[in-house]
């Protein structure tokens, strides 16, 4: 039976971001399913958005909706400050990385909610495989169709971001050679990775009504696309990116998703011409970036030609100047210039990993290097 989706339209390029951090126990810095003990604790205002995720393992914490970067930063860095306290009163850290270096899926817990529990019986191996941690950025656009068309327009920049973001070197105590293994996990999802072509919002709705009809997912929540439209929010989800390994590095990404979001949506208003993007040159780019993360050259989909990802970043963050002034979040765009020139989080990893003979250390120096600073990026002069 068809149903309707209502696009709930943004006026406003709105903004909302959404973490997902790993909880590792203070002693054994192994992950510990610890989510139920952190989620009695949550105060009525963060009710919302302090979430559980699949596993007990990890937490997600969800942002306000907002129209800069430097309120939305300042929100969420309140409820990460409540929750790193939280976390250490009861023994537990936070892990600022995609996957964890050494502690194996199969010992993990699945939440108690009867959704995930679903989702397992459904998917099995491919969801318990799920202890992965990523970043989500939610931007409010103006129309179903426009949100559309920005998913299809935005494919092609999706590998810089996982090049950008990418901080999951480790699985199961190994190193996988890949910068992005997290990526990896999420593309075994029969309803993740990069979406399919379509026009418009009625050919969205037709697809997803498919899906539900078919018996092939049992809500909309079920689709994990690198980056979607979200209808209740009225915005363009993107899901590539790994979690980078600090706020200020997340921050700064945000601001890109940001500010190319909202260029893309002026240059459909302008009545930009769509170059098409060959899917096969955006997969290819997707695996060159969770391979080998920074250090990955990406092929043009104009020219056909290959540019190293750091040459492109900081090209991008350059073209993007005038957006993010629009958008309050230039001193964020600034951020990525450093990132271009230096090691990625995963490279960060991994030559840690070389210097300490211990993996614990490897993941207690990551959490350290992660607690929150004394004040948001935003409000530091």
């Amino acid at each position: 039976m068809s149903r309707r989706l209502i696009f709930s339209n943004s006026p406003e390029p709105t903004l909302g971001v959404e973490i997902e951090l790993g909880l590792v126990n203070a002693e054994t810095l192994a992950l510990c399913s610890a989510n139920e003990a952190i989620l009695e604790q949550v105060p009525d205002p963060y009710k919302d958005a302090v979430k559980p995720e699949l596993m007990q393992c990890y937490v997600e914490v969800n942002s306000k909706v907002g129209l800069t970067l430097p309120e939305v930063e300042a929100d969420i860095w309140e409820k990460l400050r409540w929750l790193e306290a939280t976390a250490d009163k009861l023994g537990v850290r936070l892990l600022w990385s995609s996957t964890h270096p050494f502690s194996s899926w199969r010992e993990q817990e699945i939440t108690r909610n009867a959704r995930y529990q679903s989702l397992v019986n459904l998917l099995q191996d491919t969801a318990r495989q799920l202890v992965t941690f990523g970043l989500h950025v939610h931007v409010g656009v103006d129309s179903g169709d426009k949100a559309i068309m920005i998913c299809e327009r935005i494919q092609r920049h999706l590998p810089t971001l996982l090049a950008l973001s990418s901080n999951s070197p480790f699985w199961e105590g190994r190193e996988t050679g890949l910068q992005s293994w997290r990526s990896r996990v999420m593309d075994g999802l029969p309803t993740a990775g990069l979406p399919p072509l379509m026009r418009n919002w009625s050919e969205y709705v037709w697809l997803v009504n498919h899906l539900v009809d078919t018996g092939y997912i049992e809500t909309i929540r079920e689709i994990w696309w690198d980056v979607r439209p979200h209808h209740n929010f009225g915005t363009v989800e993107v899901r590539i990116c790994d979690m980078p390994g600090s706020l200020e590095d997340t921050m700064a990404i945000v601001a890109l998703i940001h500010s190319l979001v909202k260029r893309l949506s002026d240059e459909i208003d302008h009545g930009t011409y769509q170059h098409d993007s060959h899917p096969m040159l955006i997969r290819q780019n997707k695996w060159h970036a969770a391979r080998y993360g920074l250090e990955a050259h990406l092929v043009d989909s104009d020219t056909f030609e290959l540019y190293p990802v750091r040459q492109i970043l900081h090209q991008m963050a350059d073209q993007l100047k005038e957006v993010g002034a629009t958008l309050d979040c230039n001193q964020y765009l600034e951020r990525i210039h450093q990132m271009a020139d230096a090691p990625s989080w995963a490279d960060y990893q991994l030559q840690l990993s070389n210097k300490v003979t211990d993996p614990k250390e490897l993941v207690r120096r990551l959490i350290e290097s992660a607690r929150l600073q004394s004040v948001p990026v935003g409000e530091r002069k």
